[in-house]
């Protein structure tokens, strides 16, 4: 089955041998350079030249385990964050926040808006007590790319905390991390570096996290500080995914072996292929071109077809698209091009698209 969803996504045969290698224990000296390994090539992969600056800490969860990870851990008591919300993992962050009751200010858009950061720069400046400004990098629900380093600059001009929720981003799009000193970027194995989900993690400033081990401990599996120090003893607080972390180092091998840049160039190419073919089929897209990500992109729904329908005679063909969330759910489905995929794969789908378009033409 090819998978055109947003994660989890089509590995190589590559990767999905390394879950068979040999069982090992999480608190043997085996698994301490397995992860070394891991946590020094993320470093390579997304902070090149300021790998000193960073850390990278691993987590078994989802991307979502990283970003409440990261959120829950970098509040000082009696501070807020601020989350730009404009889509469904914006205000997860938010929810996030409400359920811990901390409190949450947010800078709420439409979901086909990008954050303008002047406004952002005024909200600050009249919130003292926000203390974080979480924003999502890629925000999976439309395919929109977030102005992630405009909005850094602002948050860095008023000295408060940057944290990205970069889950379906990093392997996919360019971000430079360490030169807008953005302090917490989450990730994820199982997007666009390739790997299995399962396994996730934060890549912080080290400055920032001693900060952070003076702040409080609101969760026990999920306090960031704590994986830190046990990691950098070359263990983990609790029994890790061996067999994903396995999985994860080898889509790292991989992902350093193609090059960051040209496996973002590769989700480009595969990307412009499908916005061509199917414009042509008369598809409306939902986002201006200059907002798209690389490997995500929003369609309205043909006229008179439901998502199930054309769901289901896409998955008798062997490929998998993905729904609308929220109040998109009826109007439009998503093609995500991140993983393993070859031109044939994305040339067999489009194929299978216009075959379906073409049979409801008939029957209609």
């Amino acid at each position: 089955m090819i998978l055109l969803n947003p994660g989890p996504v089509n590995v190589s045969e590559r990767v999905r041998k390394a879950l068979q290698r040999p069982d090992i224990c999480h608190r043997e000296s085996e698994f301490a350079e397995l992860l070394y390994g891991i946590r020094q090539k993320l470093l390579n992969a997304f902070v090149p030249g300021a790998e000193s600056d960073y850390t990278a800490v691993v987590l078994t969860g989802s991307g979502t385990a990283a970003v409440e990870a990261a959120v829950l851990s970098s509040l000082p008591l009696g501070k807020r964050a601020l989350v730009i919300n404009n889509g469904v993992y914006g205000q997860r962050i938010s929810s996030i926040l409400g359920v811990h009751r901390l409190g949450v200010s947010e800078f709420k858009l439409e979901w086909e808006t990008r954050p303008d950061p002047e406004r952002l720069r005024l909200a600050l400046r009249q919130h003292p007590e926000v203390y974080v400004v979480a924003l999502v990098h890629h925000e999976t629900t439309t395919g929109l790319i977030n102005p992630v380093k405009e909005i850094a600059e602002v948050v860095d001009s008023q000295n408060r905390v940057f944290l990205v929720d970069s889950v379906s981003g990093l392997g996919g799009e360019e971000l430079d991390i360490a030169g807008p000193h953005m302090y917490m970027v989450a990730g994820s194995a199982g997007k666009c570096i390739q790997g299995f989900p399962g396994a996730s993690f934060v890549l912080v400033r080290k400055g920032f996290m001693d900060r952070m081990k003076g702040y409080p401990k609101r969760s026990w599996y999920l306090h960031l500080p704590h994986y830190y120090e046990d990691e950098e003893k070359g263990t983990l607080p609790f029994t890790p995914a061996v067999q994903v972390y396995y999985a994860f180092d080898e889509a790292l091998n991989e992902l350093l072996e193609e090059g960051v840049a040209r496996r973002i160039q590769r989700y480009k190419k595969a990307s412009s292929l499908i916005r061509q073919r199917l414009s042509a089929l008369g598809l409306q897209p939902m986002l201006p071109p200059e907002f798209r990500s690389n490997t995500i992109t929003s369609y309205y729904l043909p006229p008179g077809m439901t998502y199930q329908t054309l769901h289901d005679r896409l998955k008798e063909r062997g490929y998998v698209i993905y729904a609308g969330q929220g109040q998109l759910e009826s109007k439009i489905f998503r093609v995500a091009n991140m993983g393993a995929l070859t031109e044939g794969d994305i040339e067999g789908f489009l194929a299978a698209f216009q075959q379906v378009l073409e049979t409801a033409a008939v029957r209609s």
